[in-house]
């Protein structure tokens, strides 16, 4: 069977964010007042083939956490879609 994940990475939230820092200002600038921050980050749809949710489940952690994201300034998580 396969599976389909959304993994989201972002920067931990001790980490400087440029883009969203950058964003947020424009946002300011061009009139949502109400903007007071913007983290940025990207997204992965993963297709796993697997015999089960759970393995496909330790396969999609293991991809985020090893290949997808720097561990000591992202953070990520993911769900089944």
């Amino acid at each position: 069977m396969i599976y389909k994940f959304e993994v989201k990475i972002l920067y931990k939230d001790n980490v400087n964010d440029p883009q969203g820092l950058t964003i947020s200002e424009s946002a300011n600038r061009i009139g949502f007042e109400n903007v007071k921050s913007i983290r940025s980050g990207k997204i992965f749809i993963l297709e796993i083939e697997s015999e089960s949710e759970e393995k496909a489940n330790s396969v999609a952690e293991n991809i985020s956490d090893k290949l997808l994201s720097n561990p000591i300034i992202e953070k990520f998580s993911y769900n089944l879609i």
